[in-house]
């Protein structure tokens, strides 16, 4: 049994926390501010504190900092926002020693959460270690699911749930994600998973030209063009019993879509230059590194083609969201590294640790570039990997907007100026609606409009 302080304004929230927790076996206290929360803390002993980030008279991490002024014995603590954004603001005041929660948050979260191991301090930098278990290197390779995807965290758990469904039909799937995440990889694990007996056909709908993507997608007859010098079967007859990958397809010129239209609405094809239709079979899977919301405002692809293309849409997590896979993908590669040049490097816990303070803006493959130049940078003949200076990439920098920092949360700022950035880049995200950006915040409209104005924003 735990002592538990459960520290949120919102009252509904903390009574349906509090039922659970006690159905757990623990006990629990509530507080509804940070002045509440502080007199609890000054009079009693927790063995794990829930803290809401964003509290009517001041932010979470003001209890958090008196918690470890006050405390010789820092209970575990879990930060509770409606913002993603919430573990890059924490990591810079608290370090990466606290976990966070977002809401809406189920049982199994509130348990998993108090299964964790407390964190101990022996002195102050103590409580801005990382977890040694967090940190401790793999010695075994991971396993490899559908054969090529590598990680065992609940992001990419249900990731390969949402591919083994789709694998039993033969639905058109479309892979959306930032760049880097691995959208090809989730292609090739689709086929993988399917029961088919044709090839995995892949093709980049941005790197051709206008003039030759209907010969790569659709083929040409000998004659139909200059240099036409024979007959090309397309990628859509190359797939037949297969699957056809068709990688940035929000890139297609807009007035070719017409023609990819027709070929998924009539499972036939027309080679350029010829008269005779083919009958095609294979199951379409496209990506695009574009958010739904980007495709519809850009007008980069017409609606009739994205509900025929995204008949089962797959948005993969980006690495910052899953950093329990790093050490995981930091094993296979240096064993890949290794094999290929008959090395034995390792890496040590201190560089492991930094690559999971990094939220990799490049993700997976960023991880990877950074691992393959650490491994040329090791001293011949010796054991461990030499990592850069900085992480730093010229595609990864943030332009920094008057105000609010541009959403970037750097360590050494105060919990005010934290807070402050955090408010900014969440209105910044829903476009300046205050309503919306107050519920993801997790705050009131009122407490929102009152922490404009003491910023000397009346707007």
């Amino acid at each position: 049994m735990k002592s538990i302080l459960l520290i949120d304004d919102d009252k509904d929230f903390t009574e349906v926390a509090t039922h659970i927790i006690e159905y757990l076996g623990h006990i629990v206290s509530v507080a509804h501010s940070v002045e509440d929360a502080n007199e609890w803390i000054d009079n009693n002993d927790f063995d794990h504190v829930f803290i809401d980030f964003m509290l009517p008279d001041g932010s979470g991490l003001h209890i958090y900092d008196h918690l470890s002024k006050t405390k010789t014995r820092t209970p575990k603590c879990t930060f509770i926002t409606g913002n993603p954004k919430i573990k890059q603001a924490i990591g810079s005041i608290a370090g990466p020693s606290v976990d966070y929660l977002m809401k809406p948050i189920e049982r199994e979260d509130i348990e998993n959460a108090l299964q964790k191991k407390t964190v101990k301090k022996a002195g102050s930098s103590n409580n801005k270690k990382l977890k040694a278990d967090s940190v401790s290197k793999a010695t075994a390779l991971p396993k490899m699911h559908f054969g090529c995807l590598i990680g065992e965290s609940s992001a990419m758990q249900t990731l390969y749930t949402m591919i083994e469904r789709v694998a039993r039909s033969s639905a058109n799937v479309m892979v959306m994600g930032e760049s880097g995440v691995g959208k090809e990889l989730v292609a090739q694990a689709v086929h993988n998973a399917s029961d088919c007996d044709g090839d995995l056909i892949a093709t980049n709908c941005g790197g051709l030209s206008k003039e030759l993507i209907g010969s790569e997608l659709f083929g040409h007859e000998k004659g139909a063009f200059t240099g036409a010098i024979g007959q090309k079967k397309g990628v859509f007859e190359r797939a037949e019993k297969g699957t056809l990958f068709l990688d940035e397809v929000t890139e297609m010129p807009i007035d070719m879509q017409p023609n990819l239209l027709r070929v998924l609405e009539t499972r036939r094809v027309s080679r350029v230059g010829g008269t005779q239709e083919i009958p095609i079979d294979c199951r379409v899977v496209s990506a695009t590194n574009r958010s739904i919301d980007d495709i519809a405002k850009e007008n980069v692809l017409r609606e009739d083609i994205y509900f025929r293309l995204a008949v089962f849409p797959i948005d993969i997590p980006p690495l910052r969201k899953r950093k329990e896979d790093i050490p995981l993908l930091v094993t296979s590669f240096l064993h890949e590294l290794n094999a290929e040049h008959n090395e034995s490097y390792e890496i040590s816990d201190a560089q492991l640790k930094r690559l999971l303070d990094h939220d990799w803006p490049g993700n997976v493959r960023e991880l990877r570039h950074t691992l393959h130049r650490a491994f040329i940078m090791g001293e011949p003949g010796g054991k461990t990997i030499e990592l850069p200076s900085t992480f730093a990439s010229p595609f990864s920098q943030m332009s920094t907007d008057e105000g609010n920092d541009g959403g970037q949360l750097q360590a050494g700022k105060t919990i005010e100026e934290v807070e402050k950035a955090l408010i900014y880049a969440t209105l910044d995200e829903v476009g300046g609606n205050k309503t919306n950006a107050a519920e993801m915040l997790g705050i009131s409209t009122k407490t929102l409009y009152n922490r404009l104005h003491a910023y000397g924003d009346d707007a």
